[in-house]
């Protein structure tokens, strides 16, 4: 026996790091624009050759056409498109948006900065959304995708040791996340003045985003045991978190991994405190519906796991039953 678990030991670690070193390297080492959204805007005469350089860069970037300089800076404010470069009398000019990724505002920078070098022309920068003064290169709401997700598997972990079953369960679960995201709110928000959306938006944000994690380590628990725990925490962390894209964005990581990282909390996360820290609320539709189903699939299972464990208490299997003896 003590072989096998030497065996066993000796086999898992390299294959752990492996894995570890995959899922956070590869993705790191093969950041590229893929599809970014970029908007080109001006008359068709002017942007013809903007939009002709630019789609020699095969595959790197979606063109979306707007017919002046406002009707850009409504997309950017939306969340369309990370940028657009719009044709003016005195030149090109590049709008970019800093708080949706300062990455991406730096890639187009040096992008059409080349581009215009070729022609002769100076590009005039403009940040429409930029990120805030005291945390320029937006190194805070990046950094709290790994501290979310780690609080809601410790949530959902002690809730599951603690033998905290269905709907005593849930309140534990809600009431944890709900104080976590109003202390990271205070954390970020008031005192490094790192987010500057509607506080309590983003206090729900964050309680959300933890919640979405603590329901799904409980409730997978709740059905299949402890070893639950270990799934989801496998599945955020080493998915979850090098997938997300929140240091960059989801457009500059390999396919299908961006696309993977939105559907898992700390992807779904990362793009809502985007929304509602900088944008407004703008595009924040599709991340809140992610992080409620996973936060209300998780609940339902733990309440599911009670009541299938009450139903296995109180139904006593036939042949369990003593036999009757007979009297006399």
């Amino acid at each position: 026996m003590s072989t096998r678990r030497l065996l066993a030991v000796v086999v898992l670690v390299p294959l752990l790091a492996a894995l570890a070193l995959w899922a956070f390297a590869w993705p790191a080492a093969r950041t590229a624009p893929r599809d970014l959204p970029l908007g080109v805007a001006g008359p068709a005469a002017a942007t013809a050759q903007v939009e002709k350089e630019l789609q020699r860069h095969e595959g790197a970037f979606e063109l979306h056409r707007y017919a002046d300089e406002a009707a850009a800076r409504s997309a950017i404010e939306d969340r369309d498109v990370f940028g657009a470069v719009v044709a003016t009398p005195q030149g090109p000019e590049l709008l970019t948006a800093s708080a949706a990724s300062p990455v991406v505002a730096q890639l187009l920078q040096q992008a059409v900065a080349q581009q215009a070098a070729a022609s002769g022309a100076e590009v005039r920068t403009v940040d429409v959304v930029a990120t805030p003064a005291s945390d320029p290169r937006g190194a805070a709401l990046s950094s709290s995708v790994l501290p979310l997700a780690l609080a809601g598997i410790i949530a959902g972990a002690v809730v599951t040791l603690l033998g905290l079953r269905g709907l005593r369960a849930v309140t534990a679960l809600v009431v944890s996340a709900a104080l976590v995201g109003v202390i990271a709110a205070a954390l970020a928000h008031s005192w490094l003045g790192a987010l500057t959306g509607n506080w309590w938006a983003e206090a729900g944000a964050l309680g959300l985003a933890t919640l979405a994690v603590s329901a799904a380590v409980a409730g997978l628990a709740a059905l299949v045991g402890p070893a639950g725990i270990g799934a989801v925490a496998f599945l955020v962390m080493f998915l979850g978190n090098p997938f997300s894209g929140a240091a960059t964005a989801p457009q500059l990581l390999p396919d299908p991994v961006g696309t993977i990282g939105q559907w898992l909390p700390p992807g779904a996360s990362a793009t809502l405190l985007r929304s509602v820290s900088f944008f407004d609320g703008a595009a924040a539709t599709g991340p809140a519906l992610t992080l409620t189903w996973w936060a209300a699939l998780g609940l339902g299972a733990v309440v599911l796991g009670d009541a299938l464990k009450k139903r296995t208490k109180t139904t006593t299997p036939a042949s369990a039953e003593p036999a009757l003896t007979p009297v006399g």
